[in-house]
């Protein structure tokens, strides 16, 4: 093996996706060789002894793709401090994975996890733009001008998200409006803070699709592993 930055030697390994990778060396949490590496552009090979919290970090054999339907109340992280339940609850296998992005506690739908530090950082860079689509259920009627609003861009806190959007369905008896929203930013409560920028706020959130993978045919909190073609999709989206 050819000597790779650390970062991509601890998310190929399955640690977390490469820029979590860079946060914990910069916080000092890995080793190189029982030495801190707490600086960006160390390059490590596999002759290098490489630890996390203590831990030595070794290659994974398998590598791993998981589609999971999540349910509203689980946290979407490998380990919560608070000891509340967490996604990996849900995916009940030998192999180490970690999810691939975040979906907050109340959001349900599409979540990917993995291995793969190539493909975490591939889905999760905005980069790339691979689209998100959510459902969103907001309160009070959405109308059009604000859906225009939406379009042609709002700022939120350092920067500004020009989804796509369009009006699914508007119930006047329960006043409130059922939006689907297309972003690929994946910021933290994107789609929540947009929507309270035009005043509307989210009741219900739903990510059915990641790219060109859907839930539809998976009940909450069940998973399935990809099959290579849908993985070759996500890859080259």
């Amino acid at each position: 093996m050819e000597k790779v930055r650390l970062q991509k030697f601890m998310a190929d390994c399955g640690i977390a996706s490469r820029r979590k990778c860079e946060e914990y060396i910069l916080n000092g949490k890995v080793k190189v060789n029982e030495k801190i590496a707490n600086t960006l552009g160390i390059k490590v090979s596999l002759k290098d002894k490489v630890e996390y919290n203590g831990k030595l970090v070794k290659p994974k054999k398998e590598k791993i793709y998981i589609l999971l339907n999540k349910p509203v109340g689980y946290v979407t992280t490998a380990y919560d401090e608070f000891s509340r339940k967490t996604v990996l609850d849900l995916v009940n296998i030998n192999e180490r994975v970690v999810p691939v992005g975040r979906l907050d506690m109340n959001t349900s739908g599409a979540l990917l996890l993995s291995n793969d530090g190539d493909f975490i950082y591939k889905v999760t860079h905005p980069k790339y733009e691979i689209e998100k689509t959510y459902i969103a259920t907001v309160n009070g009627i959405v109308e059009k001008e604000e859906i225009n609003n939406l379009r042609n861009g709002v700022q939120i806190e350092d920067y500004v998200v020009k989804p796509k959007v369009k009006i699914i369905k508007k119930d006047i008896e329960k006043k409130n409006t059922v939006l689907q929203i297309i972003i690929h930013e994946g910021k933290n409560r994107e789609v929540r803070k947009m929507c309270e920028k035009i005043g509307h706020k989210v009741i219900k959130l739903h990510r059915s699709k990641i790219g060109n993978l859907e839930v539809s045919n998976l009940k909450f909190g069940q998973w399935r592993y990809l099959e290579k073609k849908e993985i070759d999709l996500q890859l080259n989206y």
